[in-house]
C-alpha cells in the first residue's frame, strides 16, 4: 500500500518526478522531493502540503555521492525510515554521435546511469536492516530500442535496466527489496529543452506521436507498482502514447 510509506523521488522538481510527488502524496505517502532548484521544490512542497498532504524537499545534486547520502539522511531524520526511492533524475540531450558533443555524453553517463547508482547505494543499507523496502528506476522506451541521434541515451537507459534487473536478482531473495523499471515513451517533459542537436530534435519529432503522454500518466504507473501487496513485485512496466509507433 501507498498509504504511510516514505518515498524519496528525485528529478522531482518538474516533469514526471513532480506529477509522482503529488500523486503518492494524494494516496497518502510522506514524500521526499530533490533535484537541484530548490525554489521548484519549494513550490511543489507548499501545493502538496496545502493540500492536506506530507512532503518535505531537499536540494541535492544526483552526480555527487555526498549529495545523495545526505538526501537519504535528511529522509531518515525527517521521517525516520525509507520505504521507496525513485530514481527519476534524467538527462535526453540527443545527438547523432558524429557531431561529438561529449561534455552531454558524460552528462547523461554522470545523470542517468552514476545518478542512479548513488540512488541504490544511499537506499540498500537502509532498507537492508528492515529487511524491506522498494527502488523505482526510470528508464524509457529508449532502453528497449535504438532510436536515430540516440545512441548515447540508450546505452544510459539499457544500463539501468540492466541495473535494475540485477538489484532484483541480488536483493529480493535475501532482503524482500523490490525492484521495479518504469521504461516511458514519449512524455511531454522539459527533456526535450536539453537537445542542442537541431537534427536530432527534427529526427526525435518525425517518429514521434501525435499526443504525447501526460507526466501523470507515469505518476501513476509509479502509484501502481508501490500499491502492490508485498508479495507482489512489478518489475517492469513500459508505457508508450496509443498512437506512438515505435
Amino acid at each position: 500500500m501507498v498509504e504511510n510509506k516514505v518515498v524519496v523521488i528525485t528529478g522531482a522538481s518538474s516533469g514526471i518526478g513532480q506529477a509522482t510527488a503529488a500523486r503518492l502524496a494524494q494516496g497518502g505517502a510522506k514524500v521526499v522531493l530533490s533535484a537541484r532548484r530548490a525554489e521548484r521544490l519549494a513550490e511543489t512542497v507548499h501545493k502538496i502540503t496545502q493540500a492536506g498532504g506530507m512532503a518535505s524537499y531537499f536540494s541535492a545534486d544526483v552526480t555527487s555521492m555526498e549529495d545523495v547520502q545526505a538526501l537519504a539522511e535528511f529522509a531518515l531524520k525527517t521521517y525516520g525510515t525509507i520505504d521507496v526511492w525513485v530514481n527519476n533524475a534524467g538527462l535526453m540531450p540527443l545527438s547523432f554521435l558524429n557531431k561529438r558533443k561529449i561534455d552531454e555524453w558524460d552528462q547523461m553517463v554522470d545523470v542517468n546511469i552514476k545518478g542512479v547508482l548513488y540512488g541504490i547505494a544511499a537506499a540498500i543499507p537502509i532498507m537492508e536492516r528492515h529487511q524491506s523496502g522498494h527502488i523505482i528506476n526510470v528508464s524509457s522506451v529508449a532502453g528497449h530500442r535504438v532510436g536515430m541521434a540516440g545512441a548515447v541515451y540508450s546505452g544510459t537507459k539499457f544500463a539501468v535496466r540492466a541495473i535494475t534487473e540485477g538489484l532484483r536478482m541480488e536483493l529480493s531473495p535475501t532482503s524482500n527489496i523490490r525492484a521495479t523499471i518504469i521504461s516511458p515513451g514519449l512524455v511531454e517533459t522539459e527533456l526535450l529543452t536539453t537537445i542542442t542537436d537541431e537534427d536530432a530534435l527534427s529526427a526525435l519529432k518525425s517518429r514521434g506521436a501525435a499526443q504525447a503522454l501526460q507526466s501523470g500518466d507515469i505518476a501513476n504507473a509509479i502509484f501502481y507498482a508501490i500499491d502492490q501487496p508485498e508479495r507482489v513485485s512489478v518489475n517492469e512496466i513500459l508505457v508508450r502514447p496509443t498512437t506512438q509507433p515505435s
